[in-house]
This record gives structure tokens, sequence and C-alpha cells, in this order.
């Protein structure tokens, strides 16, 4: 039994925030009931974003509502405070907290206290200091970017299509992606598996019309499939008339033209950044012990390493991985740690509470699996290599069963029984970024004047 009332707070509402508190709410059913125990959720949105299929959110083959984990129904017994954690004092165990009321009215950050702390703020986009990428850029690590990028491809298709000059024509139908990462694979091969749908209802326009162009600064796409499926899918990709470009960087993106470091000019209305993430700036306020490349010191408990009643996982915390020959060796921040580490997390602070030993996180990497488009795939999975129509199947089946809630997975299965009953959804509603300007502008407002502000990006 818990001996006292113990405060849990949890910063971050994506993979580990969530699956901690369900693991905690869970677990301390009891302690709950009877009042000893409270757990806070701090999160800056209301849901929780399941990564992996935002390719398919973009690509519509799965509705965006569905991508999305509502928390307050999954955390039930939790109170989960939409907001974002400024500050953390872990010596008198407070947290400085801005919600949308304070930042409405005003006011400062509210202080929360807890006893147990659990730091789960993820990651962000690692942005370099690129010419015109802030302007120009799209990011692509939340549904609204992913939905926001669909419109706006659509919306480039329908640019080229009415226009008559050449120069306007061949940059709306230029798309540029920087990173060959999972993230950038995927969105490249879905994106461009829907435009050459798509292409088919102009009568102006053809899939060969369109260039599609990944950039990457390595020698090799996705490193996690291994290197022989990484060529397989450069392959794959090149086969598709993509241009893929090893061992080149983006020097520049200013006035909409990407200039690669091999001397490549290309004048674009569509350069999308997906070139690597970094640990939440919230880490390097804390105080608390780091690595050389910003994550949360932790050990092998999960628990933030010289610091009591601290907890860290996921993108944010350097876990040992101690399934790994060479000595000093981490876990990938990635979501198939992310969701076991949660689980142990949460088991651990409730034996923490309860005066119990704490269980070692281990679990030696699976592989991975990598949709590059509707019927197209690359999979590692303990060391068999699939590719094609198997391995995308694969990536279905494993993320449809690690989908929070039945309500998710339902939903899901659904859409795609019915995608592959009927025809893709091609319409854009880009007016969704820009919901007021139609009525401001009838009611004497400006007109954008400037890329952020201009729906048609």
């Amino acid at each position: 039994m818990v001996k006292e009332r113990a405060r849990i707070l949890v910063v971050g509402g994506g993979y580990v925030g969530m699956y901690t508190a369900l693991r905690l709410q869970r677990k301390l059913k009891a302690e709950l009931n009877r009042g000893e125990a409270e757990i806070t959720v701090v999160t800056p949105d209301p849901y929780m974003t399941y990564q992996p299929f935002l390719p398919e959110a973009a690509a519509g083959s799965i509705s965006p509502r569905h991508v999305v984990v509502p928390l307050r129904r999954v955390l039930h017994r939790c109170h989960v405070v939409v907001g974002e954690v400024t500050a953390i004092d872990h010596a008198v165990r407070t947290a400085a907290v801005s919600t949308l009321a304070t930042a409405d009215g005003g006011g400062s950050a509210e202080l929360l206290g807890y006893d147990e702390l659990v730091l789960a703020p993820g990651s962000v986009s690692r942005a370099l200091p690129v010419p015109g990428l802030a302007e120009y850029g799209i990011g692509f690590k939340t549904v609204e970017e992913a939905i926001g990028l669909r419109n706006h491809v659509i919306e480039q298709m329908d640019i080229a299509s009415s226009t008559r000059d050449p120069a306007l024509r061949d940059a709306a139908l230029t798309f540029v992606f920087v990173g060959g990462g999972y993230a950038g694979v995927e969105a490249l091969g879905e994106l461009e598996d829907m435009a050459r749908y798509t292409a088919r209802y102009y009568h102006n326009l053809r899939p060969e019309d369109m260039k599609w162009i990944l950039v990457e600064a390595t020698d090799r796409i996705l490193p996690e499939v291994g290197p022989e499926m990484g060529r397989y899918t450069v392959t794959q990709l090149r086969r598709r008339n993509i241009q893929v470009l090893l061992n080149t960087r983006l020097e520049s993106c200013a006035d909409r033209v990407a200039v690669l470091s091999d001397g490549q000019r290309f004048p674009t209305r569509t350069l999308v950044w997906t070139a690597g993430v970094k640990p939440h700036p919230l880490i390097a306020a804390t105080g608390l012990p780091r690595t050389d490349r910003g994550r949360l010191r932790c050990t092998a408990q999960l628990t933030v390493d010289g610091a009591e009643h601290a907890w860290a996982a996921g993108d944010a915390a350097a876990v040992p991985d101690v399934t790994a020959a060479e000595p000093g060796a981490e876990t990938a921040p990635n979501a198939q740690h992310a969701v076991r580490q949660a689980r142990v997390l949460g088991d651990n602070i409730a034996h923490a509470l309860r005066g119990e030993p704490l269980e070692t996180y281990a679990h030696r990497y699976a592989g991975s699996v990598a949709s590059l488009g509707l019927h197209k795939g690359v999979a590692q999975v303990y060391g068999r290599k699939l590719r094609g129509y198997p391995a995308w199947l694969m990536h279905r089946a494993y993320h449809l069963s690690r989908v929070p809630t039945v309500n998710r997975k339902a939903r899901v299965l659904a859409e795609w029984t019915l995608a592959g009953l009927f025809k893709r959804e091609i319409v854009s509603l880009g007016s969704l970024e820009h919901p007021r300007a139609e009525f401001e502008l009838a009611a004497g407002g400006k007109p954008p004047h400037s890329p952020s502000d201009d729906p048609k990006g």
C-alpha cells in the first residue's frame, strides 16, 4: 500500500506520457479509489497522435481523427491539463504550467506541485539554419501538418493545371523532401502515390509532369531496415521517377528555390523538412543530468540518473540498452521502445510507491517496417527481409495491432476496407488552415499578405 498520498505529474501526452498514465491508473486503481494517489497529465494537445499513421492520413487512406486518441476518454482516472510545462524546480517538486487560460488572460504560469515526476515531452523537429527554411519549409510531425501537406499538394496541382506560366507550373509540380528516415520516405512514397492517382482527374496533368525529389545527407536511406533493404528502397523509388540524391544537403530554399550542395537548383513551392528530431527544449530547462546530445541521462530502471523521484523514457531519455553487446549502448528513440518503456515505467512507479524492487527495462530490437505507398513496402523483422506487398501488409498489420484502443483499431480497419472497395478521395480542404479567411475578407479585412498567411501556400 502507498503510505501517504502521492501526486504523480506526467509531462507530455505522447507515446510515453499516455501509456505511462494508462499503466498507472490500472496499477494504482485501489489507491486512486481511496484517494491515496492522483495522476496529472500536462500536454499541449488533448490527444495522442499515432505518428506511424501520419503518411496514410496525408494520402487520404485514414481519416485524421482516427490517427489521434483523445486522452480524456482513455485516461478517465487522470486529471488532464491542456498546457505546457515551461520550467521545473525538482528541488522543491514544482512545475510551472502555462495553460490556455493563463495565456489568454496574460497571467503568469501556475505552479503545480508533485511527488513523482515523469518527463515525457518527446522531441521537436531539428531545424538547421538554412536560409528560407523557416519561411517556406513544411514539417511532418503532427496530424495538422500531415493534413495541411495533403491539401497543399493537391492545391499545387490545381495551380499547375490552371496556369499558362511554365515557370510557375514547374515550381508547383516540384516536391522536395529533405531527410531519408521513416518520416521522409514514407511521406514521400504515400503522397507521390496519391498525386499519381489524382493526376488522372486533370485534363492537362500527367504523373510524368511532376518532380519528386528526396534529399539525404548520408549515403543511405532507412538505416533502420538495414543496408540491403535501404538499397532496394532507393531502386524502387527511382523506378517511380523519384530522384533520390544521397550525400547531398539542402543549402538554401530562399525565394522558393531549393539549392543543393551538389549545385543543383530546383524552383519549388513545396519543401518538406524531415531531417531528424531533437529533445524537447523543456529538458534543458529542468537542470537534470543530460547527455552530450541533450537527452536525460537515465538508468535501466528508467529513473533519471542522480535525481530521486524523477523518471523518463522515450525520445527525450537516454536509456541504457542492456541487451546490446557493446557497453554504453542506448535504446533507439523510436515508438517500439517508447511503448514498452512506458509499461515498465508505470510498473516501476507503482513499485517505488509500495516499497517494492524496481524492474529493469530490457527489449531486443525486433526490426522495422516501412510503407512506400499503396501495396508497396520494406521490412526487416527478426532478421527476415520482406519487400513489396508482403512488407506493406506486415506494416499495416503491425501498426493496426499497436494503435491504442479497440475503437481506433475498428475504425482504421473499416476505413482500409472501404478504401479497397471504393476510389480514393482527392478533395483538398485548404480552408481548414484559415477558416476565418472568407469572413474576414467579406467583413473588410485585408487579404493574405505573406506565404504563411496564404492558404494556397
